[in-house]
């Protein structure tokens, strides 16, 4: 009888858990299959590209785990229990529950409107392709001269405000920031930021939260009104609300509570990866929401579950940071260097080095998901009995 993994959620780190444990288990052994809403590939950290107006290059599922031995079923989740241990989802034919052995929860997150009036009404988002098609329409409606504002300046903020600002030189834009503009980032890394953000023509509201949105405007806490024939919020990501809809032991932000091999702390046939776990890095910081942290992740918790299943060594690989890479539009860039515990050093690498570092990061985590063992060879390993008992009843490590 096959141990029964699903994994909910093919962003980054779900379809690279998927695909990596369909390489270490044999397939009579273990049946991995992969439940997902698109059939497509999502590049979630080009869609700030996709929002004004280019087009990238599609990547379905059916190619990409084509004899793998990853079972993908297209289908919405609706709930999950973890007690009975099933997933209810709805696809084509309507409702249907999926059982499991071990769960592998990475369905991710999407926009924060962090309770903001009007946002959820007004506002647009990029946390996925559905928000960020609809920019691209409402954009390319809009006539030279007409203001945009961006609110948020992180990552996300700071790629789409240089992204339409290049693409679109007629607009005004302008980006409202909670603190100083990139104050996280080392001496060089500001300066290089700002020289950019000025030579764009990109108007910066430093120290300015925003309190409401409407159609034609922002209202700031200071009491100024920011005209606005777009709004786009990019102040950061909440994660799916499912989790919190189950017995799982997680954080007030609804992130599911891991441990080191991304294995909940609360009930061990369930694993959690990316945006949706609370798992902690170097200095035991929560790891950030990122594509940085979620392809580790993923690796980390597939390696775990192959090694209890298969009565292997567990991994002890520290998850760790590098780097911060920032695309600043679509020929400048920024690398900033930064400490395991994603602090800024002095170093930084910008200008058009640091575009082309950043494209190429981009590919590179595309690649990983369909190449989810980096191209190096691997044995399926057969799963052992006794191990896939004890592991899904107890949780006692083997």
């Amino acid at each position: 009888m096959q141990h029964r993994i699903v994994v909910l959620g093919a962003g980054y780190a779900g379809a690279i858990a998927a695909g990596r444990l369909a390489k270490r288990l044999r397939r009579e052994d273990a049946a991995v299959t992969l439940v997902n809403a698109e059939p497509d590939f999502v590049e979630r950290v080009r869609m700030h590209q996709l929002a004004t107006g280019q087009d990238l290059r599609p990547r379905p599922f059916r190619e990409m785990f084509g004899g793998t031995g990853v079972e993908l079923r297209l289908a919405q989740v609706t709930a999950v229990d973890v007690d009975r241990r099933t997933v209810a989802v709805t696809d084509a034919d309507g409702a249907g529950e999926l059982e499991y052995d071990t769960l592998v929860y990475a369905l991710g997150s999407g926009w924060n409107a962090q309770g903001v009036p009007g946002t959820a009404e007004h506002a647009h988002e990029i946390a996925g392709r559905p928000g960020a098609l609809r920019l691209r329409e409402r954009l390319a409606r809009l006539d030279a001269g007409q203001p945009v504002v961006v609110v948020g300046g992180g990552l996300t903020g700071l790629e789409f405000a240089t992204e339409i600002a290049e693409a679109r030189p007629d607009l005004d834009i302008a980006l409202a920031v909670r603190g100083g503009l990139g104050d996280w980032l080392s001496p060089k890394g500001r300066r290089h930021l700002h020289k950019v953000v000025g030579g764009l023509g990109i108007t910066v509201h430093e120290h300015t939260a925003v309190t409401e949105v409407a159609a034609d405007r922002v209202t700031t806490a200071d009491g100024r009104s920011l005209p606005a024939a777009v709004t786009v919020w990019t102040t950061g990501f909440a994660v799916h609300p499912i989790s919190r809809a189950t017995t799982l032991e997680v954080t007030d932000t609804g992130q599911i509570v891991v441990d080191a091999t991304m294995r909940s702390v609360s009930h061990p046939d369930v694993y959690a990866v990316g945006d949706a776990a609370m798992a902690a890095g170097p200095g035991d910081k929560p790891l950030r929401m990122s594509c940085a942290s979620g392809t580790p992740m993923a690796w980390q918790a597939a390696d775990a579950i192959a090694a209890r299943l298969t009565g292997g060594k567990l991994p002890n690989v520290p998850l760790r940071y590098f780097n911060q890479c920032i695309s600043l539009g679509r020929r400048e860039g920024l690398i900033q260097y930064v400490t395991a515990d994603d602090r800024a050093v002095r170093a930084a690498l910008t200008g058009r080095s640091a575009a082309v570092y950043k494209e190429l990061v981009c590919k590179g985590a595309a690649w990983a998901v369909a190449n989810p063992t980096l191209g190096m060879p691997t044995r399926r390993r057969g799963v052992v009995r006794e191990a896939a008992r004890t592991d899904s009843t107890a949780g006692t490590t083997v």
